[in-house]
This record gives structure tokens, sequence and C-alpha cells, in this order.
């Protein structure tokens, strides 16, 4: 692990969790389009840095593979695992995927937060990974979504922001200065200043 309390992109991997449809669904309507935004423009911050991603989508012969403003933000030829489990860590597939990657930071953004996300991060915790929850790229219908990140902050778990991750990640205003400068394309996420 990394001996730092602040996150560090050189040990992170980004997981995006099942935003799928059926699951924006389930959101307001006024929460569904600020989600997806902040969630593709993270991927973008993550391209940037050369962080890892992991993608998965639930059952999706049933349900459908990810929201389309995800995978035309995903570089070309980034898998999308099916996953069967609520823990994707609990998938055999999905793990070493993880595994592969040599990472010891997981920041989970997606669907639903009670759920998904919150069993994926409480098995990546158990498998020795540092998790971080990002709670404004993460979503579950009413209460639903604080009882998620509860329960991840109870089992040990860190709840950070889009905001909070991004300056985390780029660490100095020269990295900062020069990513507006590279990345005008990316835009900002509506509800996030920066």
């Amino acid at each position: 692990m990394v001996d730092s309390a602040l996150l560090v992109a050189e040990d992170s991997i980004l997981i995006v969790v099942d935003v799928q449809p059926p699951f924006l669904r389930k959101l307001a309507l006024e929460d569904q389009q600020p989600l997806l935004q902040r969630i593709c423009w993270l991927i973008g911050v993550a391209n940037w840095l050369q962080v890892p991603l992991i993608i998965t989508a639930e059952d999706i012969p049933r349900l459908g593979t990810v929201e389309t403003q995800i995978t035309q933000s995903l570089p070309l030829q980034t898998p999308i695992y099916n996953k069967m489990i609520f823990d994707l860590m609990a998938d055999p597939t999905i793990h070493a995927a993880v595994a592969q990657v040599g990472r010891k930071t997981a920041i989970l953004v997606g669907l639903e937060t009670d759920v998904c996300v919150a069993h994926s991060a409480l098995g990546l915790l158990g498998t020795g990974y540092r998790v971080a929850v990002v709670a404004d790229a993460t979503g579950s219908p009413g209460t639903a979504y604080q009882f998620g990140l509860d329960r991840v902050q109870q089992a040990g778990g860190l709840v950070v922001s889009v905001k909070g991750l991004f300056y985390e990640w780029i660490r100095t205003v020269d990295q900062a200065q020069r990513f507006r400068s590279e990345c005008k394309v990316l835009g900002v996420p509506k509800g996030t200043r920066l």
C-alpha cells in the first residue's frame, strides 16, 4: 500500500460499476444526467492520468450493457465484464482482472450505492485493497444511497467527492493547469466546482 493518507493516481484503479439504463431509470430524472456526466468526466481524468479502468455491467444478456455515454468515454477495446454476483471480487474473471492491474487502491463509481457498489467495496476491502467510493458519482434511489455510503465507511472504506478525488490525484497547481489546458473537451461536470 502507498504510504499516504491521500489517494495516489499511480496506485489507483477506477472501477465503474453497472452504469446501465435500468439502474439509472430508478433515480430521479434530474439526477441521471449529472451523475453520468460526473462518471464520464472521471473516466476522462483517469485516462489522462493513466489510471486503469475496470468496467462492469450486471447480467448483460438480460439488462443490456452500460449506458452509451459511458461506452463513448472509454478508450477503444476497453472490456466490459458481465457481472452476475453483486460483489465483483466474488467473480473469478473480474477478480483476476483487478489483481492483474497490480494496484492496491480501488476507486468505485456507479450503481447502485447500497448493493453492487457497497458489496464490491466490501469484497475489495476483504482482499486487502484500499477502497474509496466517490459519493457524487454513485447513486441509488431514496435512502438506499446513504445506507450504502454508511456501510462502506463502517467497514473502513473512504467516501470522497469527485472534486476531492480530482485534486488528490492531480496534487499540484502546475498539474491542474496542464490538465485544464490539455483536456478542455472534458469540461467540468455540472455541480462540480474545480
